[in-house]
């Protein structure tokens, strides 16, 4: 019986260095092929498919597209810092909209938030359809804040507690399911009680 399968070989084509945004620093490359062939014998004698190219970190390991290239620390630096204020934005939406509903006060403090806490310009009409896509996706503050905390550093962690404070108490007096959802904020990015006593007391001092 003739044992006829695919594996995939992978091969370096070039090294060099670039910008890994997993070190945060400047290190070697190399850029990697990987493509399918058909075996015989476990033997692989005919490419089944195209190659596909990526480049891997030789610090961390971690593999990237190769547009990887094709950016400096800057840029990098921005497009993370771009991210981080979406990430804001839409925690602070998501606080907000748990409930099912957006008020007048809840709207003129997101606008507050995007404008002077995240650097993050936006009008009514772009803010009334992110909430509108958070409402229907369903996606709770607690999952996403989960889903993207590992990019943040401390400072950016607790910028994103204060824009969720800042958002939940828009109304005034926070609610029983707001101050949950605000603990569960505080633990999921490993704050103290000291830490978070003094993010909500700054974020009170930015709103006045």
């Amino acid at each position: 019986m003739i044992l006829i399968g695919t594996m995939n070989l992978t091969r370096t084509r070039e090294t060099g260095d670039f910008y890994c945004p997993g070190c945060q620093t400047n290190r070697s490359y190399r850029l990697r092929a990987k493509r399918p062939f058909l075996t015989i014998y476990f033997i692989p004698v005919i490419p089944v498919g195209g190659a596909e190219l990526f480049i891997q970190c030789d610090g961390c390991k971690a593999n990237w597209d190769v547009s990887v290239l094709e950016m400096n620390r800057e840029m990098h630096e921005e497009v993370q810092a771009a991210q981080f204020r979406e990430d804001g934005l839409r925690t602070a939406i998501l606080i907000t909209t748990a409930d099912g509903t957006i008020t007048e006060k809840e709207i003129s403090a997101l606008l507050t938030v995007a404008h002077s806490l995240l650097d993050r310009p936006i009008d009514r009409e772009e803010l009334g359809s992110l909430c509108a896509s958070a409402a229907r996706l369903g996606i709770t503050a607690a999952n996403y804040v989960e889903s993207c905390k590992k990019r943040w550093n401390q400072s950016q962690s607790m910028t994103i507690l204060q824009a969720a404070f800042l958002a939940a108490s828009a109304e005034g007096d926070l609610s029983p399911g707001q101050l949950a959802m605000l603990a569960d904020l505080k633990s999921r990015l490993n704050f103290t009680d000291r830490e978070y006593v003094e993010a909500i007391e700054e974020a009170i001092a930015l709103a006045e």
